[in-house]
């Protein structure tokens, strides 16, 4: 008879087991939290938060006028382009006119046959009359000839306005990835201030808001950003256009920031500066980097109302300065245009442009 063998008891059974895995489980949240990955994400202060919004406005404020840029280079090529359409469009009706002129003297050509003019001369009855005809049939000749050379000439032209509407295209192109690419950026940068905003009481996103900084320059209806009246601001003006455009800034306080717009109800800090003095009759570049460079710099200590100012190193901000030691300028979009110091901001420089 075959011996029977006891199971073998499992060495961790019952309650044993059910400790040691509960044992396992909790180790193993332990190491999850030592290496970080369970960890909730710290909550910040408000200041915290402002810090960082700050830095998102500004790195989003950068690609703005990197995609004003772009738009702005994109808009000429694409106007080039059109140009160069229109005219080769024209010059092909032309070319097709001239064809068919060619094509109604060839035809002619064919129909009368072609005789020696030496036989026609010798079996014309009007010898005189003969040769006047062969006179004009060579200059018809000539004509002819300068017909044919005009098409060559047309076609050549043609050819060269498709070349270079080809290249015109390409970069068009380019100039369209790169808006998509500043776009994005953009988008992602607001998307990620407005998720740290959200995380604030509606009582801190006020305080951020007002705090003076980036995010937030001092009000419009904070009391210093009316004890300035608009006669008194622009009447130190080095002239008419300056105080011109000083006079449009101070009617759009409180307008809305929107990236790339140029009014004449939303502004971003460069479209502002532009509508100011395209209303004052003087043209700027749309650029706050090409702004700074459409003028005679100025150092701070000369400043006059009308005057562009300039912030941080990449000069990625400007406002209109006012007097006082204050600007009108589009913050971001947590902030409309508005009044504030101008100490505010990394100073990058300033500019006279009228």
């Amino acid at each position: 008879m075959a011996a029977h063998r006891k199971p073998r008891p499992h060495p961790l059974g019952g309650h044993t087991a059910r400790t040691a895995a509960t044992l396992a489980l909790a180790g193993a949240a332990t190491a999850a939290g030592l290496d970080g990955t369970a960890h909730a994400e710290p909550q910040l202060t408000p200041a915290q938060v402002k810090a960082k919004v700050d830095t998102l406005y500004q790195q989003a404020e950068t690609a703005t006028e990197k995609y004003n840029g772009a738009k702005e280079k994109a808009d000429s090529a694409e106007r080039r382009l059109n140009a160069m359409r229109d005219q080769a469009a024209r010059k092909q009706e032309k070319l097709n006119s001239a064809r068919d002129q060619l094509g109604s003297i060839a035809a002619a050509q064919y129909r009368d046959g072609t005789i020696a003019p030496s036989w026609q001369l010798a079996l014309s009855s009007d010898p005189d009359g003969y040769l006047e005809g062969a006179e004009f049939a060579e200059r018809a000749g000539d004509r002819q000839t300068a017909a044919v050379s005009k098409v060559r000439d047309q076609l050549r032209e043609i050819e060269r306005l498709r070349g270079a509407a080809h290249v015109e295209l390409t970069s068009l192109r380019s100039r369209q990835t790169e808006l998509k690419r500043q776009k994005q950026t953009i988008t992602g940068k607001l998307a990620e201030a407005r998720a740290l905003l959200a995380r604030l009481t509606p009582r801190q996103r006020a305080e951020v808001a007002g705090a003076g900084s980036t995010a937030g320059h001092a009000s419009r209806s904070a009391p210093d950003t009316r004890d300035t009246p608009l006669p008194a601001g622009s009447a130190t003006a080095p002239n008419a256009r300056a105080a011109a455009a000083v006079s449009y800034a101070y009617a759009k306080l409180g307008s809305p920031y929107v990236w790339g717009a140029t009014g004449p109800n939303a502004f971003d800090c460069s479209g502002l500066v532009q509508a100011a003095y395209r209303s004052a009759g003087v043209s700027l570049p749309r650029t706050s980097y090409a702004q700074i460079n459409a003028g005679r710099r100025v150092s701070r200590s000369e400043l006059r109302p009308g005057d562009l100012v300039f912030f941080y190193s990449g000069v990625s901000h400007v406002g209109l300065y006012v007097g006082g030691g204050r600007m009108i300028h589009a913050p971001n979009p947590s902030a409309p245009v508005r009044l504030a110091p101008i100490d505010q901001m990394p100073f990058a420089g300033a500019t006279r442009v009228a």
